[in-house]
């Protein structure tokens, strides 16, 4: 399943917020291999979604939004939703389009009426899921359109209507925690070596990753003088190694997954706040070409050198706060809609601010003057 639209609306911050994630016209000779569905060549979708901006502005939000809605369609359970909703005096609303590997658009919409005595019930709950065949020749627009031309009949319920929704697959990895807790997954033929290669790639010290022998779904860690146990469900909070190494942890789990085409969505939020740049970039650059078919992938970054790699410019989503806009306090802006030449730099285009994404760091300097 992968994500083509997305609106929100009195969810965490975001009002009349807005993400379209399609694009209209092919890129010629784009790095990105098959940026379409599979031989649905016209129905383009962006499989890499690069998502800067200032802090606060909304990129952890956004990942964790669009999970609760995934558990909300899959679990059936309208809490996940409901949890998210930040005034419950005022109507809350989200539309999603999706496509499934299986070539059916789906249009999600639900609204959420204001809860009476501080809590929502099935009543405040109003859900529209409508869904149309992706044919051979569509593009995202003509099979839009003929969604919204198609008559529709509602379920007599809202568990009912989310039974039209086929099954969803992701994975969502975010910033540590403190004393976060692993999760590793079971039988992950490849997670060994990714795990040694990005581990010894941020920490030179680590000689070798291993499987344990002795405890299940463990791997053990070897320095020079040491050895390291990581084990599902354990707490990793050794102080033996650098936060960007635990860190690493974590992204070789989203890298392993991308490999072997395990998930159709992926959200790696700023999971290299303590990497060097170059580290980031060769990962980034993995991870981008092993996303497979009908796949999609969102990666959250404040290192402005991923602006350097060879990427279509609608591959980059600058998210933009601002607070005194009461009607929409997050936009987000995509490079492609401002920069339409091939030879348009987007560095330079983010260094002048173009985007104005950047943060206002007039109070930091004004402590000088106190």
């Amino acid at each position: 399943m992968v994500v083509l639209d997305v609106k929100l609306d009195n969810f965490y911050a975001f009002r009349n917020f807005h993400l379209n994630c399609t694009y209209p016209k092919k890129i010629v000779d784009s790095c990105i291999k098959d940026e379409h569905l599979v031989d649905r060549p016209n129905f383009r979708y962006k499989k890499v979604n690069i998502i800067m901006g200032a802090n606060a502005s909304g990129k952890t939000t956004l990942g964790r939004t669009l999970m609760k809605i995934f558990n909300f369609i899959e679990r059936k359970n309208y809490e996940f939703i409901t949890s998210a909703i930040a005034d419950p005096q005022k109507n809350a609303m989200f539309v999603v389009d999706l496509a499934s590997v299986h070539n059916i658009f789906y249009r999600v919409t639900c609204n959420i009426s204001p809860c009476t005595n501080g809590k929502y019930s099935l009543e405040n709950i109003a859900l529209e899921i409508r869904q149309e065949q992706i044919k051979a020749k569509d593009s995202y627009e003509s099979c839009s359109k003929r969604l919204e031309d198609k008559e529709y009949y509602p379920s007599e319920s809202y568990l009912e209507e989310l039974e039209k929704v086929s099954a969803l697959d992701w994975l969502f990895e975010y910033p540590e925690e403190t004393n976060r807790k692993i999760n590793l997954p079971k039988d992950d033929l490849k997670l060994q070596n990714v795990l040694q290669n990005i581990l010894k790639a941020l920490d030179p010290s680590i000689q070798a990753v291993e499987k344990s022998q002795e405890i299940d779904n463990a791997y053990v860690i070897r320095l020079h003088n040491k050895s390291i146990i990581l084990q599902d469900g354990e707490t990793f909070d050794t102080e033996y190694l650098s936060s960007g190494t635990k860190a690493g942890v974590e992204v070789a789990k989203v890298v392993s997954a991308l490999i072997q085409n395990v998930y159709s969505f992926y959200y790696c939020d700023e999971k290299f706040p303590y990497a060097h740049s170059d580290i980031e970039k060769s990962i980034l650059s993995v991870m981008i070409e092993s996303i497979g078919p009908n796949s999609q992938l969102f990666f959250t970054t404040h290192n402005t050198d991923v602006l350097e790699l060879n990427l279509p410019k609608h591959s980059f989503i600058f998210l933009k706060k601002n607070m005194s806009d009461n009607e929409s306090p997050i936009s987000a802006i995509n490079a492609s809609s401002l920069l339409k030449r091939n030879t348009d730099s987007l560095k330079n285009a983010v260094e002048n601010d173009l985007f104005c994404a950047a943060p206002s760091v007039d109070g930091i300097y004004d402590i000088l003057k106190i």
